[in-house]
């Protein structure tokens, strides 16, 4: 026997339940150990999916940085032969999030990792953009700094056109408007820009246009999770 590390998919948004598949039920019923990267949120997720679930029978343990006393913890769990589970904060674990240093541990330690099937916003967004799904990159947030992100984006911007490939990107939700001015003033009259936000809600966005099309357009995603996508 040995331990089970299931990596449990949270919903993008709090209304959209039916995007979890009710095997992930059958999951977390089968687990004694939850690591979260938010508690709170992994809880109410959790009692939303199905109101059997008895919250506090799991051990509870909260994903930050790669700390060594979280990543001990978890290695005991794995050496006692729990199974756990791995809710990350919206999306699949491991996926532009930290749970992947403890999936890591798990692969050291040769335990059973069990990727669940739930909702990407990486994926939705690079699926629905009509970009290049054979070549892409997720480079995750750009610099704070201005000058540092315009640099930047002519980077992927450049490196984008030479591979014909998609370059996916983040930012924090009150600071999407301006780096859409960003990307707009930068970027090449002909590049491709998706912006997709709030996937999987009632009022889910997915557009993709060229700068000199968005150039035209009024934008307003200020506070709303949102996926960038570049092609040049």
């Amino acid at each position: 026997m040995t331990s089970t590390i299931y990596l449990v998919p949270c919903v993008l948004d709090e209304t959209a339940t039916n995007t979890i598949p009710l095997y992930i039920i059958d999951a977390v019923k089968n687990c004694s150990v939850t690591f979260a990267e938010n508690e709170r949120t992994a809880r109410r997720f959790l009692k939303s999916i199905c109101k059997e679930i008895v919250i506090d029978d799991y051990e509870w343990f909260t994903i930050h940085k790669a700390e060594e006393e979280l990543i001990s913890t978890f290695k005991q769990k794995i050496t006692a032969q729990k199974n756990i589970a791995i809710i990350s904060e919206a999306g699949c674990p491991g996926v532009a999030d930290p749970g992947q240093v403890l999936i890591a541990v798990a692969q050291q330690m040769n335990a059973v990792v069990k990727p669940l099937v739930g909702p990407s916003s990486i994926l939705l967004a690079l699926m629905a953009s009509g970009m290049n799904g054979q070549q892409f990159e997720f480079v995750g947030y750009l610099p704070i700094d201005n000058n540092e992100k315009i640099k930047r984006l002519k980077e992927l911007e450049d490196n984008s056109a030479k591979n014909n490939s998609t370059k996916i990107f983040i930012e924090t939700p009150y600071r999407n408007n301006p780096l859409i001015e960003t990307v707009l003033k930068t970027c090449k009259p002909s590049t491709r820009f998706c912006i997709a936000a709030e996937l999987t809600a009632a009022n889910e966005y997915v557009k993709t246009k060229t700068i000199a099309e968005w150039r035209k357009e009024k934008t307003d995603f200020h506070k709303k999770p949102v996926i960038f996508l570049l092609q040049g």
